[in-house]
C-alpha cells in the first residue's frame, strides 16, 4: 500500500500541529534539509538538486513529507517513505530527513510527528514497522529515539554510490 492511498490527516499533540507538507513549504524543507546535512554529516548539499528532490518527493505516491507547526511556524519535519518487505508481507515506513529547528528541540516536536505517523500506521494493516537510520555518532538523537520506544534493529546500512 502506498502512502497516497490513505490521506495523512493533520493532528495536534501537545500544542504542536502536524500536517502534510505541500508546495508552499518547499523553501522551509530546503532550509531544514541543508541544516540537517550540515549538522549531522558536515555535508553542504546543492540547493538546486535538493529543491528538485523535495519537489519530486511531494509528487511521489509512496513518499510524504510531514511538518510540525507551533504557533503557525514550521519547527520540524520528517519524510516518510515506504519499503516492501517480502519477509513480512507488508510495508516498512522509513522516517527520513528528520529535523527539528534547534530553537524548538526538547519540546516534543519529533514526538508529535512520530505519534502522528504511529496513529496512521495503526489504521493500515500492511504497515509492519517504522524505521529510521541515525548517524552512529549522533548520541543525542539515539537517546531521543530510544526514549520514544524505538530500538536499535542491529542492522548496518551499507551504500555503494551508483551515480553522482
Amino acid at each position: 500500500m502506498t502512502l497516497r492511498k490513505k490521506k495523512m490527516i493533520s493532528r495536534e499533540h501537545a500544542g504542536i500541529f502536524v500536517r502534510e507538507a505541500g508546495q508552499s513549504d518547499v523553501s522551509t524543507l530546503i532550509e531544514y534539509n541543508l541544516s540537517l546535512a550540515n549538522e549531522t554529516e558536515s555535508i553542504l548539499l546543492d540547493k538546486d538538486i535538493l529543491r528538485l528532490g523535495i519537489e519530486k518527493a511531494l509528487e511521489l505516491n509512496d513518499c510524504r513529507y510531514l511538518v510540525a507547526e507551533l504557533n503557525n511556524k514550521i519547527v520540524g519535519q520528517t519524510m516518510v517513505t515506504s519499503e516492501w518487505s517480502d519477509w513480512r508481507n507488508g510495508v516498512i515506513w522509513w522516517m527520513q530527513s528528520v529535523y527539528v529547528n534547534p530553537d524548538y528541540r526538547k519540546r516534543g516536536v519529533f514526538q508529535s510527528i512520530l505519534k502522528h505517523i504511529e496513529n496512521l500506521a495503526e489504521k493500515i494493516p500492511e504497515v509492519k514497522a517504522l524505521r529510521l537510520y541515525v548517524m552512529d555518532d549522533n548520541q543525542i538523537a539515539q537517546r531521543v529515539y530510544q526514549n520514544l520506544g524505538m530500538n536499535n534493529s542491529n542492522y548496518l546500512v551499507y551504500e555503494k554510490p551508483h551515480k553522482t
